[in-house]
């Protein structure tokens, strides 16, 4: 319960964070505890620094002072550039590629916000998205149609 708690005042506040499951780890989960001298979890650490449990983040929610502590996520329209921008040929999808070639992929259903966010950003409605060099391209019909008329290739090297 302290866990999730924490995990939802963090979302709420827009902080970027990792987890590490203590109980995955015994020697993590005591370790830790003496090398913080902090005897319980949740644990928060912001920067390499022991900021402390659930009831000293209460505290900071309540005066304010978590937000000027904890660093924010990149604004969404930052995000989505950064995200299109990540490999010369960048296709957002669902699921994973199968195969190594030389491309990137973002698989949106890990994430909602990008999902809804990138939809607005480009305007247009579905999945996949094909960018080059950050340009969308389009779907899947209009990289058919580039395949069988052999514009495709060039496309993808951005000779277009």
């Amino acid at each position: 319960g302290f866990s999730r708690q924490m995990v939802e005042i963090l979302q709420e506040h827009g902080v970027p964070f990792s987890t590490f499951d203590v109980f995955s780890d015994e020697e993590v989960r005591q370790g830790l505890k003496a090398f913080s001298n902090w005897p319980t979890y949740p644990q928060l650490y912001v920067r390499g620094e022991l900021v402390g449990g659930l009831d000293i983040v209460k505290e900071l929610v309540a005066s304010g002072e978590l937000d000027t502590i904890c660093p924010k996520g990149q604004k969404l329209e930052d995000r989505l550039k950064s995200l299109i921008n990540k490999a010369p040929v960048m296709l957002f999808m669902k699921g994973n590629k199968q195969v190594t070639v030389d491309y990137e992929t973002f698989d949106i259903l890990e994430d909602e916000e990008v999902r809804q966010g990138l939809k607005s950003f480009s305007n247009w409605p579905t999945y996949p998205q094909l960018y080059v060099k950050g340009e969308l391209v389009g779907g899947l019909d209009i990289v058919k149609e580039l395949k069988e008329s052999g514009e495709l290739l060039p496309v993808l090297k951005g000779e277009n």
